[in-house]
């Protein structure tokens, strides 16, 4: 994230990202329940737009975001091109990380497992315990994605989701096997690639967080 375009300080740590990630969540979370609110309505977007604070009610920043408007719906196409070569170069980076790639096939496993049996297939549990798997490896991809440390408080932040939902769906697992809905076998898979999921997190903050001391000059 680019300083000039967000304000934010070049190392923030991870506290300050993930303050910053809440406060997208909630505008997210806010924008999304103002659009099933409204989605129907016939002035939608600009109820919405008010509602989450977009308007400006000074005509020459109205008139400066039309003119940034008119800019960007005339690079659109390029900026497209150019974000599909980076998505590209970005999913290559990942196919390369080995914990990604245990992440995807940990995520590949339980979605198997819970779409295949009837027992497990709307059942709370094994739809968290799905839900978390995918988050963990949505949060570590968004980690593995930073260029050479350049977001160091921005990467641990995510690591730390990723190993949230990582607990949380050892978590799942546990109490699928404590109702008997899994055998120990199905457990042993599922921790299996799990556990060493977590390691690996816990051994990146660690060496994320050195290097953003490193950055500050501390000891």
């Amino acid at each position: 994230m680019a300083e000039e375009n967000s304000g934010c300080p070049e190392l923030w740590d991870e506290y300050q990202w993930e303050r910053f990630l809440q406060q997208q969540d909630r505008k997210t979370e806010q924008y999304f329940q103002l659009f099933e609110k409204y989605q129907d309505h016939p002035e939608r977007d600009e109820i919405i737009a008010r509602e989450m604070g977009w308007n400006h009610s000074d005509d020459d920043d109205d008139e400066e975001e039309s003119d940034w408007l008119d800019t960007a719906e005339e690079d659109e196409e390029d900026a497209e091109d150019e974000e599909s070569d980076e998505d590209e170069e970005e999913f290559e980076e990942l196919q390369q990380s080995e914990v990604y790639m245990q992440s995807m096939e940990l995520n590949r496993r339980v979605f198997t497992m819970v779409e295949e049996r009837e027992t497990l297939k709307d059942h709370p549990v094994a739809v968290e315990l799905a839900t978390r798997v995918a988050i963990c490896g949505a949060k570590l991809a968004a980690a593995l994605c930073g260029d050479d440390f350049s977001e160091v408080g921005m990467t641990i932040a995510y690591l730390k989701r990723s190993l949230k939902a990582a607990n949380d769906a050892l978590g799942a697992a546990s109490r699928l096997r404590y109702a008997g809905l899994i055998d120990d076998d199905d457990l042993g898979q599922v921790n299996e690639l799990l556990f060493p999921i977590r390691e690996r997190i816990v051994d990146m903050m660690g060496e994320f967080r050195a290097e953003l001391r490193r950055r500050r000059g501390e000891s």
